[in-house]
C-alpha cells in the first residue's frame, strides 16, 4: 500500500519555508530542538480555542520572536493586550530568552487544512454525524475557492465495533507534485468510544509566478504527458535488433499469398 509523506515537509525549502528559523551548533540542537517542540505543545493546549494552526519560532543570540497565527486574535491578545503580555511573560519563563510575541490573523479559517481538521473534531465531539460534518467542511472550502479537498476519518465511527477510515473528496489533490500549494492537517477527536483521527489535505493552487517570471520553460513533453525519451519508433522497433519497417514504416503485418489466389492478411 502506498503511504503519505507529510505534504509540508515534503515541500519545504521548495515552496514552503521552515517553521523554525535558527542556527545551532552540535551540542545545543537537541536541545534548541526539544526547546521548539516544548513551546509549541505549551501554546497550541493553552490557545486551542483561538484556533492555532501554525506556530513559527525565530531565534537569535539575544531573543526569541514568536509569530502565533490564530483565526480568533481578540482571544490571544486581551483587553488591552493584556493577555498577550502575560503570555510573552511565560514564553520567557519556558525558554530562558527575552521574547517578543506577534500574533497573525487567519482571514479564511475554512482554506486552512488545520482549522478544517480541528472543526471536524469538535462536531465529532459533540456527538454530529461524520458524514455531514465532512460533506459540510468540503463544501464551504469549495467555495471559498479552494482547487481540491480530501478529508480522512479513522477510528470507531458512529461507536462501530471494528474502527475503519472513511475519505471522501472533491476537486483535486495532486500529493505528487512539489509545485502544488497544498495544506495538511490533521486533529484527533476525543470520542467515548475512543480517539478518532481526522486529516485533511487543501489543494490552493500552483504556485509557478517566480519560476514565470525568471523565464522558466517547462520540458518538452508529447501530447499524453510522459517525456520522449524513446526516440521515435515508427522507423522500426529497435527492441528486438534492427529489424527493417514493414510497408514503410506501417504497423501492419506483410500479406501472404492465398492457395486460391488472393490476398489473405495474416491478422484477419
Amino acid at each position: 500500500m502506498g503511504q503519505k509523506v507529510n505534504p509540508h515537509g515534503l515541500r519545504v525549502g521548495v515552496i514552503k519555508d521552515w517553521d523554525s528559523r535558527w542556527f545551532a551548533d552540535d551540542k545545543t540542537f537537541g536541545d534548541t530542538l526539544v526547546s521548539d517542540y516544548k513551546l509549541r505543545k505549551y501554546l497550541k493546549e493553552k490557545l486551542y480555542s483561538a484556533g492555532v494552526p501554525k506556530i513559527e519560532i525565530e531565534r537569535t543570540p539575544q531573543n526569541v520572536k514568536v509569530l502565533i497565527h490564530c483565526a480568533k486574535p481578540g482571544v490571544v491578545i486581551g483587553r488591552g493586550g493584556a493577555e498577550i503580555e502575560k503570555l510573552r511573560l511565560e514564553i520567557e519563563k519556558l525558554v530562558g530568552k527575552p521574547a517578543l510575541v506577534n500574533v497573525a490573523e487567519v482571514k479564511s479559517p475554512d482554506l486552512d487544512a488545520q482549522l478544517v481538521a480541528e472543526s471536524i473534531a469538535a462536531q465529532l465531539e459533540k456527538r454530529i454525524a461524520f458524514r455531514r460534518a465532512m460533506k459540510q467542511a468540503i463544501g464551504r472550502t469549495m467555495r471559498l475557492g479552494a482547487k481540491g479537498i480530501k478529508i480522512s476519518c479513522g477510528g470507531r465511527l458512529n461507536g462501530a465495533e471494528i474502527a475503519r477510515t472513511e475519505h471522501y473528496h472533491e476537486g483535486t489533490i495532486p500529493l505528487q507534485t512539489i509545485r502544488a500549494d497544498i495544506d495538511y492537517g490533521f486533529a484527533e477527536a476525543n470520542t467515548t468510544y475512543g480517539k478518532i483521527g481526522i486529516k485533511c489535505w487543501i489543494y490552493k493552487g500552483e504556485i509557478l509566478a517566480d519560476k514565470m517570471a525568471k523565464g522558466y520553460v517547462p520540458s518538452e513533453r508529447s501530447r499524453d504527458g510522459r517525456r520522449n525519451d524513446r526516440g521515435d519508433r515508427k522507423g522500426g522497433d529497435r527492441r528486438n535488433g534492427d529489424r527493417k519497417p514493414n510497408f514503410a514504416g506501417s504497423n501492419r503485418a506483410p500479406r501472404q499469398q492465398h492457395r486460391d489466389g488472393g490476398d489473405k492478411n495474416v491478422n484477419a
